[in-house]
């Protein structure tokens, strides 16, 4: 065998392997985010096996708030409630108003290196108590990932995605309070529970 012909070898191997971590790769990245799910809790999860989504407990069909966002995106604000583990949950449905498909803005994961390290996330949003002069960030786990709905990349044109986010709770008798995400308009809201 001579040298020349184990080079050539050699390189129709590495772009083989290439070829497929990119085929790898693209499947893996899927694209519309439809996917990505809140985690149900067993103590409330509906097991009725209907085809339709169903509205999520303490949410009404009438939206909290909206939120205007760039090129036809709207957040649409279904429920903000206090939890008794000390923090904010704000759902809601992230929809496409256009008639072409959206890429999610970058900003909307916020500028922090850890939430960024972890992909595409709401980790941008923040609550803000103008009485109490404080603002509440998204929360982390413990290794760093937003408590958010992650892995949106682009919405469908007329396509609707719920999304969530959760935030440390403002002090017990703060119930107004005014919800940011970069891009979008702000919106006030009213803390239940």
């Amino acid at each position: 065998m001579s040298i020349r012909f184990t080079a050539k070898a050699r390189r129709g191997v590495v772009a083989l392997t290439v070829a497929a971590g990119l085929a790898v790769g693209v499947a893996g990245c899927g694209g519309g985010g439809g996917d990505d799910k809140k985690p149900e809790t067993s103590a409330s999860a509906s097991k009725d096996g209907g085809s339709g989504p169903s509205t999520q407990e303490g949410q009404s069909d009438t939206p909290l708030a909206e939120l205007k966002g760039p090129n036809g995106l709207l957040l649409q604000v279904t429920s903000a409630g206090r939890d008794s583990g000390g923090f904010v949950t704000v759902s809601g449905n992230l929809k496409n108003d256009s008639d072409k498909v959206l890429t999610i803005p970058a900003q909307l994961s916020g500028n922090e290196t850890e939430i960024i390290r972890n992909g595409r996330s709401f980790g941008g949003a923040t609550l803000v108590d103008s009485k109490g002069k404080k603002r509440y960030y998204v929360l982390r786990d413990t290794d760093g990932r937003p408590l958010t709905t992650t892995g949106i990349s682009t919405v469908k044109a007329g396509e609707t995605i719920p999304v969530f986010m959760q935030f440390p709770a403002p002090p017990a008798g703060t119930s107004e309070v005014s919800l940011q995400l970069p891009m979008f308009a702000p919106a006030d809201l009213t803390i239940s529970g």
